[in-house]
């Protein structure tokens, strides 16, 4: 997915359904706000690397980027964290959408003509530009995890790997939402974006 940055922003938390008369069981007074941390701060583990040079050609999920060969290049001083990764088939990465622009909170996802609220979609323009990618671990070497499917960037900031534990990621009777409206023909087209499986690969 496309990468961008975001703004830092001081934000009170109110609940608007308690009155001024009294303070509801397990939710705060009216006159009480909430606060939460002007900004947080989080520093990159390494870069991502990949064929996806334009963000308008980069396919929206891994499902999408099926035969997309890209690594991590993680930095050196946390490659003690890398020990046992090997054994896992698929990693989540966390990342900094770099190139995604200003947040909006309407947007029209990739795979649908609609608009849709920001939170119900995977659209990059967030307040938060954080992205998620489950993408398939081929190998590690060294400080280098080799990768395929992957819908991401090149020169895109990681900032966390968590291991795929088939165990931990189950639903049962999950839904999508929205986007079970859209068929599987047109999200697979509307997704890839364009993309060729061994198009220009570094």
């Amino acid at each position: 997915m496309p990468g961008g940055g975001g703004s830092e922003r001081a934000v009170a938390l109110r609940d608007e359904s308690v009155t001024t008369e009294g303070k509801q069981e397990g939710k705060p007074n009216k006159a009480e706000a909430t606060e939460v941390p002007a900004a947080v701060t989080y520093t990159p583990i390494g870069v991502i690397h990949s064929e996806h040079r334009r963000p308008q050609e980069t396919p929206i999920q891994p499902v999408y980027a099926r035969g997309c060969k890209g690594w991590a290049e993680i930095l050196p001083q946390y490659a003690e964290g890398l020990k046992d990764l090997d054994g896992f088939s698929h990693l989540l990465l966390l990342y900094h959408f770099h190139r995604a622009g200003e947040p909006q909170l309407t947007v029209v996802p990739f795979t649908d003509n609609q608009p849709r609220g920001l939170f119900s979609t995977r659209h990059p323009r967030r307040p938060n530009p954080i992205g998620l990618s489950l993408v398939r671990l081929v190998r590690v070497e060294g400080t280098i995890l080799h990768l395929d499917d992957v819908d991401i960037l090149d020169g895109t900031p990681l900032l966390d790997i968590k291991p795929y534990v088939p165990r931990f990621e189950r639903a049962e009777n999950a839904t999508g939402g929205w986007t079970e409206t859209v068929d599987d023909s047109t999200a697979s087209r509307r997704g890839r974006r364009g993309f060729q499986a061994g198009r220009g690969q570094p």
